[in-house]
């Protein structure tokens, strides 16, 4: 008999998540002096600020999947030297050596000590086995035929919910993701025949759903897209039981990366133009070298140029540029919100299902720019929120960077009012 579907968030759920994005720095910066290195703190702060959900990578395929990695003793680095240190999530210090499934229940029991809930998710195919001292986790990856890794996951995630009601802690189970933008990750691969990277995905999308809610009937599951198909939602898998999205609007953000060419490859990078906002100190790119191994390289998708880039970029010329560009921009990047936000709260709307903002809302920038957490990101994450509320989300976030590990978590009455405006809106 199969099991039947959840149609109801479960009661032990708040009426609203307030969620920060915890990704799987939670488990690459643990060194003494790191932002996770004490889980309690963290947790303590969190709820300071007016949270009750935290975002993560469980590391499922790596907990729970099927290999030969002992995982009681895995060793986390950086990328190698001083690169990505000016990286948003890259500066790790490295060093610290953890038993993967103590800390998930280290973390798992802090939560509930602290009151707070946890959104479990993969970023394995995308950038954390980058973090491992070796390719062991990453070779596992690659290993699965890309038709198979969808259910794969789901097989470990059903093992990990096993695993965490052994423990009594499923209760702290907001809901499990499938992967994290299945649109941006290694998931991508699958045979398309023509068909863009939703409909081409959805099959597997909706038979791992199917399998994780046969095994937890009595836990949400759903899926998660980086660049939601918002003109497309029917290719959504119709057993999401969360409309999760994410919404990036780069808008001046995205003319600032047109104009200096940030994320282009030799022999266009550098351009003059970006080569006019980085530091004094920068070396010329074809004299810097980088000591990151290929396959860490292939394991985290970021390349060496976008490396140079975010490492030696000067923060307050990269700012200004965005400051005076922004009013280009106001406008239509508020439209671009509201039509992504409605058109997600319909299709929640028809599937009877609760929406929830898992991140948002500029985009990625160098971890010592200030922009998305100065006055006018802060103007805009504003905004944001407050359409999230009137038009009845169950969970959002002040923003991306609003993390432990972000320069932003300093913007501690930014985001007490903006989980505030949230939690009591009607």
């Amino acid at each position: 008999m199969t099991p039947s579907r959840l149609t109801t968030t479960p009661a032990q759920l708040p009426a609203k998540l307030t969620i920060t994005l915890w990704d799987f720095t939670w488990y690459t910066q643990t060194a003494k002096g790191e932002p996770f290195y004490d889980l309690d703190r963290a947790f303590a702060e969190a709820v300071d600020r007016g949270y009750n959900t935290v975002r993560i990578c469980a590391a499922p395929l790596l907990l729970f999947g099927e290999h030969d990695i002992d995982t009681t003793a895995l060793q986390f680095v950086n990328m190698g030297g001083d690169t990505g240190q000016r990286t948003r999530w890259y500066n790790a210090t490295g060093g610290a050596v953890l038993n993967g499934r103590a800390h998930l229940l280290a973390l798992f029991k802090a939560a509930k000590r602290h009151g707070c809930f946890v959104i479990i998710s993969s970023w394995e195919y995308q950038q954390s086995p980058a973090f491992l001292s070796n390719s062991s986790w990453h070779d596992m990856l690659r290993a699965i035929p890309a038709e198979n890794r969808h259910e794969a996951l789901a097989h470990a995630e059903a093992e990990l919910v096993t695993y965490l009601k052994e423990e009594s802690l499923d209760d702290r189970i907001a809901y499990v993701e499938i992967h994290n933008e299945v649109d941006l990750s290694r998931l991508t691969e699958v045979p398309s025949e023509g068909l863009d990277t939703f409909w081409a995905q959805r099959p597997y999308l909706d038979n791992a759903l199917r399998l994780l809610q046969d095994a937890h009937p009595d836990v949400l599951s759903t899926v998660c897209y980086g660049i939601p198909p918002y003109l497309d939602l029917a290719s959504i898998p119709d057993n999401a039981q969360v409309a999760h999205q994410h919404f990036y609007i780069y808008g001046v953000l995205a003319s600032l990366e047109a104009w200096a060419q940030v994320r282009a490859e030799p022999p266009i990078f550098p351009t003059e133009e970006l080569k006019s906002i980085l530091r004094d100190d920068a070396p010329p790119f074809d004299e810097w070298t980088t000591t990151i191994e290929p396959w860490r390289l292939q394991a985290t998708g970021i390349t060496t140029s976008m490396f140079y880039a975010y490492d030696w970029v000067d923060p307050i010329a990269w700012d200004a540029w965005m400051y005076r560009h922004f009013a280009e921009h106001e406008i239509a990047m508020k439209q671009a919100l509201e039509a992504r936000l409605q058109a997600v709260m319909i299709w929640a709307t028809h599937h009877d299902v609760p929406a929830v903002i898992g991140e948002g809302w500029i985009g990625y920038t160098p971890l010592e720019a200030d922009f998305e957490d100065g006055p006018v990101g802060q103007y805009f994450a504003t905004y944001a929120v407050q359409r999230c509320a009137d038009l009845g989300y169950w969970g959002t976030l002040p923003g991306s960077n609003s993390a432990p590990h972000h320069p932003g978590w300093a913007n501690v009455e930014f985001q007490r009012r903006m989980n505030r405006l949230f939690q009591e809106a009607k």
